[in-house]
């Protein structure tokens, strides 16, 4: 089944056409602005790979194919807002102020990657990613209980992919969401695949968003690969929220053009033909094809923001490649809250053997 034939919200078609009336918001600095925003994470992600290949960072997620999802979502997305990310989050969450370095820092087994700070020098109000599977979403539900408690007009906004809608947290999230009336907003990255799970197995509804309605909820479809459908709809949904109108459950159709992390191999689970015929919907080639056709965007453009895209990129990787390393003794704090006698002793003998290591000095 062709899922870019199914019908959802769409503005820009695949062959960079219209084929509805643009936003009134949607002028050529904001379509404009989204293409760079969208070529800087790509070019990005190829570095992260290129990174993990070369044994500098560990198994990393590549948001390939889902830039005008992530785009989307952080640019719709109020300073003072809470985004609660799952692990295909970068590009929004670069977005809302948070370094390549920090992404780089995480991927690279650091955990200091998810104590970070905004473009502005202030703490984010963000959490960090979410690795496990759906978990992020019960978070969610309790950051806008939360703000709706405190009589605040913010949203909370949490992504997911299409395997953790199958997952008892998300649907009870979902569930809470409804009845609670909070100031939610759901966004799935349908990308086909969870892992070598086809979309077409996991549910036997035809739209993910038809799960909304067993909670009481709005929900939505939108073509995932067009940054205008997509922003649009974040955007109403996330003003809605913060009126107190109630959650809303959005749909991105995407394609996961990765493996679903370095890790993996999805030559092994799915065709070539159908990987080449995903590549004819991707979010940047459409969006560039209509830019050009208006005048907007020119090869001389193209040349200029791609070098300085790598130039970004490659002062980000310097800047994680110069980080110090982080203490042995992280393995224990990052991960209890507090410690017994026997995991002190353990802690204690870690940084005992580290600096007889290192001639006695720590870290």
């Amino acid at each position: 089944m062709n899922v870019q034939a199914l019908p959802m919200q769409r503005y820009i078609d695949h062959q960079g056409c219209l084929v509805d009336q643009l936003p009134a918001w949607a002028d050529q600095s904001t379509l404009t602005g989204f293409y760079r925003d969208m070529v800087m994470t790509r070019i990005y992600d190829n570095k992260a790979i290129a990174l993990q290949r070369t044994g500098k960072l560990g198994t990393y997620p590549s948001h390939l194919g889902a830039e005008a999802v992530g785009i989307a979502v952080g640019r719709a997305l109020k300073p003072e807002d809470v985004f609660i990310p799952y692990y295909r989050d970068m590009p929004s969450m670069w977005v809302r102020g948070i370094g390549m370095e920090k992404n780089l820092q995480y991927w690279g087994g650091d955990e200091r990657g998810s104590d970070f700070l905004t473009a502005d020098g202030q703490p984010s109000r963000d959490l960090p990613f979410c690795v496990p599977i759906a978990t992020q979403c019960t978070h969610a539900v309790g950051v806008a209980a939360a703000l709706k408690i405190q009589g605040k007009h913010q949203a909370a906004l949490v992504t997911c992919g299409d395997g953790a809608t199958s997952k008892g947290d998300f649907l009870e999230s979902l569930n809470c969401a409804g009845v609670w009336n909070i100031p939610l907003v759901f966004v799935i990255n349908n990308n086909q695949w969870a892992i070598s799970v086809p979309r077409s197995i996991q549910c036997g509804a035809e739209f993910l968003s038809d799960k909304a309605q067993g909670a009481g909820i709005q929900g939505l479809t939108v073509d995932g690969n067009d940054v205008v459908a997509m922003y649009d709809a974040v955007l109403k949904s996330l003003d809605k929220a913060r009126k107190g109108k109630g959650a809303t459950l959005i749909e991105a159709i995407s394609y996961r053009l990765s493996d679903h992390t370095t890790a993996d191999d999805a030559s092994r689970y799915r065709s070539e033909d159908e990987l080449q015929q995903a590549w004819a919907y991707e979010p940047i080639s459409r969006l560039k094809k209509y830019l050009v056709s208006q005048g907007w965007w020119s090869e001389t453009d193209e040349e200029s923001w791609t070098a300085h895209c790598r130039e970004v990129v490659e002062q980000a990787v310097k800047r994680y490649e110069s980080l110090p390393p982080q203490a042995p003794e992280a393995a224990f704090d990052y991960l209890y809250e507090s410690l017994d006698n026997d995991l002190h002793q353990q802690r204690d003998h870690l940084i005992n053997k580290a600096m007889r290591m290192h001639g006695g000095r720590h870290g």
